[in-house]
């Protein structure tokens, strides 16, 4: 039976995987809606992060015992995730058993990007405690936007020290989740100008850069800050009143 577009069954809905542990990149799981005309298959469990707050989604391949097709864009629709399929020809049906494997360089690096940002984001919160307003990154490199009234260059070269100074630091970075109630009751959970995190979500995942910096995110992220490797600030730029940027590019990792 083909599901339609974005259908779902009660009680229906796709495991996050990557949520508790980043490092995986291969998994196995089972289809369970199909859409013929998208071209893309929902699963019951999935390690792909399927993109959001910033972070670029994953990419890979879905084989299964007929065939094989690269995952060319994923995306989460209510309670599932969607893994659009290139060059699958035939699809699977619903209940056939897939393996699933991500492009591990790409992600890697995209873990090492979002904790960067994230060491950015401490780093000053710590020395002016003002909100992120935007932010963006792609494999590598990635860019926030704070609520800041000047920028200059004298302060992206002492922020590119400060947080070179925090990654030499190796600080662990752990998960929690926190109940919804508990979570609202720390505004610095949330370091966004506007709390864009719908209510439903309950409970809050949390990324806690031990000693550093603790908020809300759903992203991943590598286990200590040493695997970030090398933070260059490339670039600042003001974008407005009390709206600064800092560019920045992350080197050679400590795996």
């Amino acid at each position: 039976m083909n599901s339609a577009p974005g259908a779902t069954l009660p009680g229906m809905e796709t495991e996050l995987l990557y949520s508790t542990d980043a490092y995986r990149h291969r998994f196995e799981a089972r289809i369970v809606a199909v859409d013929r005309e998208g071209q893309r298959v929902a699963l019951d469990r999935t390690a792909f992060y399927p993109g959001g707050g910033g972070q670029p989604y994953d990419l890979g391949e879905l084989a299964w015992d007929r065939g094989r097709a690269p995952v060319v864009r994923v995306t989460r629709e209510g309670p599932l995730v969607w893994h659009a399929l290139a060059d699958a020809g035939e699809l699977p049906g619903e209940r056939a058993e897939v393996s699933g494997d991500i492009d591990w360089a790409r992600r890697h690096l995209l873990m090492r990007t979002h904790t960067a940002l994230h060491i950015l984001c401490g780093v000053i919160w710590a020395d002016f405690a003002v909100a992120v307003t935007g932010g963006n990154m792609e494999p590598g490199r990635g860019r926030l936007d704070f609520e800041l009234d000047a920028m200059s260059a004298e302060l992206g070269a002492r922020v590119e020290q400060r947080m070179n100074a925090e990654i030499s630091r190796a600080r662990e970075i752990l998960v929690d989740f926190l109940p919804r109630r508990e979570a609202d009751a720390d505004p610095a959970l949330v370091r966004t100008k506007a709390n864009l995190i719908p209510a439903a979500v309950d409970p809050l995942r949390v990324i806690d850069i031990v000693g550093l910096d603790r908020q809300a995110d759903g992203g991943t992220h590598v286990a200590s800050t040493a695997e970030v490797g090398r933070v260059v600030v490339t670039k600042t730029e003001s974008k407005g009143k009390a709206n600064k940027r800092i560019r920045l590019e992350v080197g050679d990792a400590k795996v």
